[in-house]
């Protein structure tokens, strides 16, 4: 992925981790980091999984923010495509190592559940996508501006 900063597709790794944590973990309540592995009604086990899973997202994020303070600003679209490529990885990654292979847990558990785990991977595959474009367009800008 040449076209893509590694800084901010650090702080999309992040920044993706909480976007799933937020949305499918806390707001919709799907599920959560232990689920496939541990009980729901463990509520303290839960919340600690959740926990543990939400400080790595904040350290991923801190980690990107220093390496982007180490360098020149980046253009605006090569930052959002990294990130939103980093969200990408971080969706691809998770779906086959967490839901998939070991099945530590799924999308949403129950009826449909390979479902929600493939459009899961469809999505992270789109914003990678989508990140690597927005990164690579802005690319010749940047040259030409140097």
């Amino acid at each position: 992925m040449r076209y893509v900063d590694r800084a901010a597709l650090v702080l999309g790794l992040g920044i993706g981790g909480f976007i799933n944590g937020i949305v499918i973990h806390q707001l919709l309540g799907w599920r959560h980091v232990l689920s496939g592995w541990y009980p729901l009604d463990d509520v303290h086990l839960v919340m600690v999984g959740d926990g543990l899973f939400h400080l790595l997202c904040l350290l991923l994020v801190l980690w990107g923010t220093a390496l982007l303070n180490q360098r020149q600003p980046l253009p605006n679209p090569v930052l959002a495509g990294g990130i939103v490529t980093g969200w990408g990885v971080f969706t691809l990654v998770e779906g086959v190592v967490d839901h998939l292979m070991p099945g530590i847990h799924h999308v949403r558990h129950g009826r449909g559940e390979l479902l929600y785990d493939i459009a899961f991977l469809v999505v992270g595959a789109v914003l990678v996508v989508a990140g690597v474009l927005m990164s690579r367009r802005s690319q010749p800008a940047v040259r030409e501006r140097a």
